[in-house]
C-alpha cells in the first residue's frame, strides 16, 4: 500500500497493510533535534525516511503581522497588535458589546484580499510524492468567538446576550466558509483531507456544557464538515482534552476521524474508545506527547504503539497526542514509535 491508500484506508477502518501514522507539526525549535538524528538535511527527507504517511499543507494567507489563517482577527480592543502575547483570557473587541447589530462596525477581514486560489493550488502542487495530502485549516470558531470577547465573556455572554455570542460566532464561521472555499476550490484532484477544530476539553472535562456547545458552536462546524465533504475531502476535527462526552455528537456532524486522543486526559483510554465508537468514527493520535515522547524510553514508546495496534487493526492514525511536535520530545522516542508502526 502507498501512503495515499493506507491513509484513506486507515480512514475507512478498511483492512491495512500497517497503520498510517503522522509526524505531527514539529516547531521550529524541534526541527534541528530531529534532522539531526535522522540525519535528514530536509523536512521531506525526514518524513520519508521514518515513513510518515502524511502532508500537512498549511494555509497560504497573507495578513500582517502573524500572516496565518489562524490569525486572521485583530480582536484587540485598542488595536493591540502584539499577537505573539495575547491569549484567550485577553478581554477582547466585543467584551461589553450586547446589540448585535454592532459586529458590523468591526473590521472583519475579506479572505479574498488574503488569499488566492492560484497560490493556494501552488501550495498543494509542491507536496512531495507519495504522501496522503491535508490541508490544515483549523477554522476555530469557538476559539476565535472566545477571543473575540475575552474567554470568561464569552462564556457568560452565552448566558446572559445569547443573541450577541450568536451573530459574532456565525460571521466568524462565515469568514471560514469563504477562506475555506478559496483552498478547497484550489485542492480539486489534489487534496485527501482537512484538519480543523476546536480545543474543548481540558485534562479533565470539557470546558463548557454539551449543551452550550450544541446549540452555540456545533451548527457552525456542521456547515464547515458539509463543506469539505462537498468537495470530497475527508475531515479529521481536532481537539485536545477530555472530549469522550461529545464524541457521539462529533460523528454526528459527520466527521471521519477524530485528533489527537489526548493519552492522559479523563475519558480518552483507548480501549474505551475503540469499544464505543471504533465501529463509527476513526481517531487520530494516541502516543502520549504529555510525557510519555517526553520523559519515557524507546521500549515503551514502542510497547505503546503495538498496544494501540493491538486495539486498533485499523482505523486510527497513529501519531503523537499532540499536533505540535516540541522540543522537548527525545527524537529517540519518534525513532521508536515509527519503527514500531512499521514492524
Amino acid at each position: 500500500m502507498n501512503s495515499k491508500k493506507r491513509f484513506l484506508a486507515t480512514l475507512e477502518r478498511r483492512p491495512v497493510d500497517r497503520p498510517a501514522s503522522w509526524l505531527g507539526i514539529p516547531t521550529a525549535e524541534a526541527m534541528p533535534f530531529l534532522l539531526k538524528h535522522f540525519a535528514a538535511s530536509t523536512l521531506p527527507a525526514l518524513k520519508k525516511k521514518i515513513g510518515d504517511d502524511i502532508w500537512p499543507v498549511d494555509v497560504p494567507y497573507h495578513c500582517p503581522p502573524a500572516n496565518h489563517i489562524a490569525c486572521a482577527f485583530n480582536f484587540s480592543p485598542d488595536a493591540d497588535s502584539d499577537y505573539k502575547n495575547r491569549t484567550l483570557t485577553t478581554p477582547g473587541w466585543f467584551k461589553d458589546k450586547t446589540d448585535p447589530a454592532c459586529i458590523s462596525g468591526f473590521p472583519w477581514p475579506d479572505p479574498s484580499q488574503h488569499m488566492s486560489i492560484e497560490e493556494c493550488r501552488q501550495a498543494i502542487r509542491q507536496t512531495p510524492q507519495d504522501f496522503a495530502v491535508m490541508g490544515i485549516m483549523w477554522s476555530a470558531h469557538f476559539q476565535d468567538a472566545c477571543a473575540a470577547f475575552g474567554m470568561e465573556n464569552a462564556l457568560m455572554t452565552m448566558l446572559t446576550d445569547p443573541e450577541m455570542f450568536q451573530a459574532v460566532i456565525d460571521r466568524i464561521t462565515e469568514f471560514y466558509l469563504q477562506a475555506n472555499e478559496i483552498f478547497y476550490e484550489a485542492g480539486r484532484g489534489m487534496l485527501d483531507a482537512v484538519l480543523i477544530g476546536n480545543d474543548f476539553g481540558s485534562q479533565t472535562g470539557l470546558m463548557l456544557s454539551p449543551e452550550l456547545l450544541r446549540t452555540f458552536v456545533f451548527a457552525g462546524t456542521r456547515k464547515l464538515v458539509k463543506q469539505a465533504h462537498s468537495y470530497g475531502y475527508k475531515v479529521i476535527h481536532h481537539s485536545c482534552g477530555a472530549i469522550r462526552e461529545i464524541i457521539p455528537d462529533l460523528i454526528g456532524l459527520g466527521v471521519d476521524a477524530i485528533h489527537p486522543i489526548q493519552a492522559l486526559a479523563a475519558g480518552m483510554d483507548p480501549q474505551a474508545l475503540h469499544n464505543e465508537f471504533g465501529n463509527q468514527v476513526s481517531f487520530c493520535g494516541g502516543v502520549d506527547a504529555q510525557n510519555l515522547l517526553v520523559n519515557g524510553t524507546p521500549e515503551q514508546v514502542a510497547a505503546k504503539v503495538k498496544e494501540l495496534r493491538r486495539i486498533f487493526p485499523s482505523g486510527l492514525i497513529i501519531s503523537p497526542s499532540h499536533e505540535a511536535v516540541l522540543p522537548d520530545i527525545l527524537p529517540e522516542n519518534i525513532e521508536a514509535l515509527f519503527n514500531a508502526v512499521k514492524a
